[in-house]
């Protein structure tokens, strides 16, 4: 997911060794990106094994998934070092929307994905919503923030939703269910909102540190997922308790409560851009998983939809990445 982290780094700065920021290497930038993705790509098929095994639904996955990341994270949201920023001084009114609408982003992002996991597969659910997001992001730029997307843009907006449709419709019956689909457009939805609302508040000076960030946002994440979680049922019904137990701690602790700083940190030192395609390891390990691990189908129309899918995308964001005219801006 895309935050305000990201509009920290200036996206017309030239490149060199150093980060935008100056307080990361761009080669610990990377590499923490590649954590990120790679981690991320195992979440699905965490939660796809989950789901066979009879434990939890998508609600109660997302909100033990908040909870335990923000529990991991108070210990070293306790012991670092204050900050020198005058942090206090941004307004709370620029500050509390990007807090709460970072959180409520990311609980839709997740329990959607969740969703289209259980009901069209790991492979398809992933792919259509991290191809989705960035469609919706553009869109919404446009719209919401006046954002130009050009003709090269807009050429790639309409490649990446040629790739969806492919991988859509162009499946035989039952290798793609419309109801997951339609779960990972919702969740693509999250991601963009939660990405939009961070470039209106980045523009506005009102950025927060990686690690306050994470947890803030996994706290209102918690406190949102926390009445349809009960609903559904908060403890695991049947099926083997502790393997549950014990993918529900990898994934609270490794693709959460770590993934999630270092995501944070990453695209805080690098062009949105580039965060944007170093990303792409999700959806490609996601796919590998799927096929290697979960037996599940790769048609010549999957392969072909996200081949369009993923080179729109690319596409897309090596044209974002362009140093923009004043006119442009």
């Amino acid at each position: 997911m895309q935050t305000s982290q990201e509009l920290a780094a200036d996206v017309d700065a030239p490149g060199g060794n150093r980060s935008l920021t100056g307080s990361l290497p761009l080669r610990r930038g990377f590499a923490f990106l590649a954590f990120a993705g790679l981690a991320w790509g195992t979440t699905g098929a965490a939660v796809e094994v989950i789901y066979r095994a009879g434990g939890l639904g998508p609600m109660a996955i997302s909100f033990w998934r908040f909870l335990a990341g923000a529990v991991l994270l108070l210990p070293a949201r306790a012991v670092r070092p204050p900050r020198r920023e005058p942090h206090a001084r941004r307004p709370a009114r620029r500050r509390i929307p990007l807090l709460l609408g970072t959180g409520a982003g990311l609980a839709v992002f997740q329990t959607a994905y969740f969703a289209a996991v259980r009901d069209t597969g790991l492979a398809v659910g992933t792919i259509v919503t991290l191809g989705a997001a960035p469609v919706l992001t553009a869109a919404g730029g446009r719209l919401f923030l006046g954002e130009r997307v050009g003709r090269a843009g807009a050429l790639a907006v309409a490649g990446a939703l040629a790739g969806l449709t492919v991988l859509v419709l162009g499946n035989q019956p039952g290798v793609v269910h419309l109801g997951g689909v339609g779960a990972a457009l919702l969740s693509a939805a999250g991601y963009a909102v939660s990405n939009l609302l961070g470039r209106w508040t980045g523009r506005h000076g009102t950025g927060e540190d990686a690690l306050t960030l994470t947890l803030w946002s996994f706290l209102i994440g918690a406190a949102v997922m926390l009445p349809p979680a009960l609903h559904e049922g908060l403890l695991p019904q049947g099926g083997d308790v502790t393997e549950t137990a014990l993918l529900m701690l990898y994934i609270a602790a490794v693709t959460t409560a770590l993934a999630y700083p270092l995501y944070f940190a990453g695209v805080a030192v690098l062009r949105a851009a580039t965060a944007s395609v170093m990303m792409l390891l999700e959806p490609v390990s996601a796919a590998v998983l799927a096929i290697l691990l979960l037996d599940e189908q790769l048609t010549a129309a999957t392969v072909a939809g996200t081949v369009t899918l993923l080179g729109a995308i690319t596409a897309l964001a090596l044209t974002e990445s362009r140093p923009r005219r004043a006119d442009e801006r």
